[in-house]
């Protein structure tokens, strides 16, 4: 049940990280699955833009990449890569918090990993909608 935050070629540290990982634990708990292991890795665009290009064969900036390794569909194994860059940009964008749109970030990668997807609209709004429920649980 580790939750790891890792940060490669920037300065930034999560802060308050056992508040951050009780609180996606019990996002976790609540849509009934279990947490083998996350890592998150806080990042540049550039580092996302080769990750995007590599992997998924396109070449767009991008907040967050999740990288899904479960082997049981009701356990969660992963990693997430967060363009810190991207979450600044997007908390002034749309008038936030850098904090608030970085837990955003942070549970939309985890919502990709329990199953949810955000291709449609009606996708998009499921998603938007679980993040704000889970965004009041912080």
């Amino acid at each position: 049940m580790a939750i790891l935050f890792f940060s490669d070629g920037i300065d930034f540290h999560l802060s308050r990280p056992r508040i951050t990982t009780a609180w996606i634990k019990n996002v976790v708990k609540k849509e009934k699955k279990s947490l083998h292991s996350l890592s998150y890795v806080f990042s540049s665009d550039a580092h996302l833009v080769r990750l995007n290009r590599q992997y998924l064969n396109h070449n767009t900036l991008t907040d967050i990449l999740t990288f899904d390794y479960s082997v049981d569909p009701n356990s969660i194994q992963g990693e997430i890569y967060v363009s810190i860059e991207r979450v600044m940009e997007n908390a002034a964008r749309f008038k936030r918090s850098f904090d608030e749109e970085l837990h955003r970030v942070i549970i939309h990668g985890v919502l990709h990993l329990i199953g949810y997807n955000d291709k449609s609209v009606a996708d998009k709004a499921l998603m938007r909608e679980k993040e704000e429920a889970y965004l009041s649980l912080r």
